[in-house]
């Protein structure tokens, strides 16, 4: 059980408690932590907050592609968008979530969707357009990270038009698509704000 009460669930089908996935094979999930928040930081702190979460995500191995604070059901949430690289060690797995953090719990809302046979069509295409020099960036959350995938701008939004099909372009849209639908249990929404984390560190993908 989950305090989120309702979302629009088009094109996706149960096959578990909780757990839905679509024609694409986007993975839709929600969750809820009865702890203290793992962010890193207050939602009021979002430099603090993204660095935080940069270097987390970075650490367990994957990459941070965006950290936006924003609003579930009218209460004050964090979505991120990470990748990982895939179990086999071919490809990566894109996720995306909304974190609604309270004092002392959490729902997340998580999508998900991971590379096929094929990999890297989206990196290489980008490479080839802009060349070599300016596809590889610093981490604009944390310019100062090291370890984990690394941060390029064939992951912006800007390119999702030109690879519908690609699991982090179905990613965004369904998190964009979802997110304005989702309502929350009130007796959640009352609760205390999150205030910041319980101690130092956290931070990487759940």
């Amino acid at each position: 059980m989950t305090p989120i009460t309702g979302m629009d669930l088009t094109g996706f089908t149960e096959r578990e408690a909780g757990v839905w996935t679509d024609g694409w094979g986007t993975v839709l999930s929600v969750h809820f932590f009865p702890l203290v928040p793992d962010l890193p930081a207050p939602l009021d702190a979002p430099g603090a907050l993204r660095a935080g979460l940069a270097h987390g995500v970075a650490g367990a191995g994957g990459g941070l592609i965006e950290a936006l604070d924003g609003e579930v059901d009218g209460v004050p949430a964090v979505r991120q968008l990470i990748k990982v690289p895939r179990p086999n060690g071919h490809g990566q797995v894109f996720l995306g979530s909304w974190t609604v953090p309270r004092a002392a719990c959490s729902t997340v809302l998580k999508v998900q969707a991971a590379e096929g046979p094929t990999t890297g069509v989206r990196e290489a295409t980008v490479m080839a357009r802009v060349g070599p020099a300016d596809y590889f960036r610093p981490h604009p959350y944390a310019p100062g990270v090291t370890g984990g995938l690394p941060y390029h701008v064939a992951d912006d939004a800007s390119w999702d038009a030109h690879f519908p099909g690609h699991p982090l372009t179905l990613v965004r849209a369904a998190l964009d698509r979802i997110t304005p639908t989702v309502t929350l249990d009130e007796r959640f929404k009352a609760l205390p704000p999150f205030a910041g984390p319980a101690a130092p560190g956290g931070g990487g993908p759940r």
